[in-house]
């Protein structure tokens, strides 16, 4: 790049383009929310039949499409402050050079080169004329003292500044020239397709260009406040508010991953992080999976005429051992992303409210992970966080997703016309067996400091909302009540409770012999169980395992705990549709502890 073009480039301009791209990310943003809360969930609550299907499927994609913009906009808002970031420096070095080369009595042309004027050092008996000299960018120790030893030499005292201050223009020049090579590719391949379907190519083109948008803006990324290491939810807070709407626009658009999993920030600023991930996750997993070779077949007829009557065939056990794990993986993660979708498509159905997707990761923890919201936990008067226990994971998300609506809408019902939010919450690594794994404490150990971040976070954002921390209940079934158990002596007594009320229902255990162990008292612990021989089994395996201390569970009478009524007749029944059991549950949620039926 030359001088006059430095000189004349305006990196303002660029970062009222920034602007203008981040704005049109946030209207894309709220366009995609009116058409997924409002114009599709006033479908889904109003009208049925083949043509509300059609219209919502077509709305579907037009939400995708919304959030495509709202993506890519993003990036470019990022890509422009970078560029502008990166030009504004050069410049600024270019103007400094000049500024002071021109104090110096000294003359810059339009090529970069310096001229001098005459001049003569101490003791000299007539001037030497004046000259001009061209710098050199870089940093090369040679060529430095070489300049040093000429400049001592050279009779005009004028002249070892001017090779000063050409070099500095020279560094000016050579780092904007550097700039513009660096991001000229990078913006050119933020520009998209031109027709009017976003396809998975896509979404896997978004992942490519923020690695790139990324890379190139280090420097600039570099000067936004990073959030501090290993921080607090109220820390994550303080950082996030510390930052002007454009630093958090950019720092969202090129890490989501992070943003999505930090505790204390807003709900839908994680929703919109972890969206952008599973998007872009969906769209990769299914190219993956398209590129596996048909299943050959797998059976033939027995040819020698003995038992058994068919045979694997070669072809499959090969294809098999190449491809059949993979497959299965895939498979199964989309199946687990293809049911969060669905769960974003039903809002509205019989009054449900949206969604929020706040923790997201199909390889997190082994089976992944995902935390995901039936209402604004921010505002809600009732909260629910829901853990579910053994074998849970983003494969069978349909199922657990499906028990946090229930309680959600039971909750609903029973205080219309308060607030409600239910969450599922599977952040930790659920036991993959109930007789190898489920009866060891380990999962819960990992898993109560996660739970326990996730609620100090969950009261964080409350009281940046509004300043009211919600009443929280946080409800484990089986399992997932060892992993409450524990998270609810995570922590320290001085720290603010995190929740109001803890329900178990078919639990094996909480690691703690008495209600009164978990810190909000034990008016406010509530257990039920199952009539079912596997229920029994679930209890007794974690009372001989030592998951509740000293052989004590929460439905034993010793451990203090208010015994609900249940109806489930076994252990996957307490959050059956029109159920005793949910109904006891949901109560606790919305606070109707007068509507709880107790066993006497």
């Amino acid at each position: 790049m030359d001088l006059a073009t430095l000189k004349a480039l305006k990196p303002s301009e660029f970062e009222n383009a920034a602007d203008g791209y981040r704005a049109t990310a946030a209207m894309a943003d709220a366009a995609k929310d009116t058409v997924d809360n409002q114009i599709s969930a006033g479908i889904n609550n109003q009208l049925k039949g083949a043509t509300a299907t059609a219209a919502l499927r077509e709305l579907a994609a037009v939400s995708r499409n919304f959030q495509y913009v709202q993506t890519e906009c993003g990036l470019v808002s990022t890509a422009l402050n970078g560029f502008a970031f990166d030009m504004a420096s050069a410049k600024r070095k270019l103007e400094a050079a000049i500024e002071d080369a021109r104090a110096d009595h000294c003359t810059v042309h339009a090529d970069g080169s310096v001229g001098y004027p005459a001049g003569r050092k101490p003791g000299e008996e007539k001037d030497t004329a004046g000259g001009t000299v061209t710098g050199s960018a870089g940093s090369d120790p040679t060529a430095d003292a070489l300049e040093r030893q000429a400049a001592n030499i050279h009779p005009n005292p004028y002249y070892g500044v001017a090779v000063e201050y050409a070099d500095r223009i020279a560094d000016a020049l050579r780092e904007a020239t550097e700039a513009d090579a660096k991001w000229e590719p990078k913006l050119r391949a933020l520009r998209a397709d031109d027709d009017l379907v976003v396809s998975n190519r896509d979404w896997t083109d978004v992942t490519s260009d923020r690695g790139g948008v990324a890379d190139a803006a280090d420097t600039y990324l570099d000067s936004i406040k990073p959030p501090p290491k290993e921080a607090t939810p109220e820390e994550s807070a303080a950082w996030w508010k510390g930052l002007t709407p454009e630093q958090q626009a950019d720092y969202l658009a090129v890490h989501p991953n992070a943003i999505g999993a930090m505790n204390g920030l807003p709900s839908d600023i994680r929703d919109d992080a972890n969206r952008m991930v599973l998007d872009e996750t969906r769209a990769k997993y299914q190219l993956d999976l398209n590129t596996i070779p048909k299943e050959p077949v797998k059976y033939t007829a027995n040819t020698n005429g003995s038992y058994p009557a068919a045979v694997i065939t070669p072809e499959w056990r090969q294809w098999n051992d190449k491809y059949g794990a993979k497959k299965d993986r895939l498979e199964g993660a989309l199946k687990g992303m293809q049911a969060i979708q669905d769960r974003f498509d039903r809002t509205g159905e019989q009054g449900l409210p949206e969604a929020y997707l706040l923790g997201f990761d199909p390889t997190g923890l082994g089976d992944g992970r995902i935390i995901l919201a039936n209402g604004n936990p921010d505002t809600a008067d009732h909260v629910g966080v829901w853990v579910p226990g053994t074998k849970a994971s983003l494969e069978s998300t349909r199922g657990d997703l499906g028990r946090a609506e229930g309680l959600w809408s039971t909750s609903h019902q029973l205080s219309p016309g308060r607030s409600i939010s239910t969450i599922l919450w599977l952040d930790y690594n659920a036991p993959n067996s109930v007789i190898t794994e489920a009866t060891s404490g380990d999962y819960a150990a990992e898993g109560g400091p996660r739970l326990h971040e996730f609620l100090e976070g969950n009261r964080v954002a409350q009281q940046t909302a509004d300043g009211t921390p919600s009443h929280t209940t946080v409800l484990g079934h089986s399992y997932g009540s060892t992993v409450v158990g524990v998270a609810a002596q995570t922590g320290s007594w001085q720290e603010p409770k995190a929740a109001d009320d803890y329900v178990f229902a078919g639990s094996p255990g909480v690691q703690a012999d008495r209600a009164r162990d978990l810190g909000i008292g034990s008016e406010h612990v509530w257990a039920m169980s199952a009539d079912g021989m596997d229920d029994w089994i679930v209890r007794e395996g974690g009372r001989t395992a030592g998951l509740g201390d000293n052989g004590i569970i929460p439905t034993d009478e010793e451990f203090g705990a208010n015994i609900m009524k249940s109806d489930a007749h076994s252990h996957k029944e307490f959050y059956d549709e029109g159920s005793l059991s949910l109904a006891n549950q949901a109560a606790v949620i919305a606070g109707r502890y007068s509507k709880v039926q107790r066993e006497q």
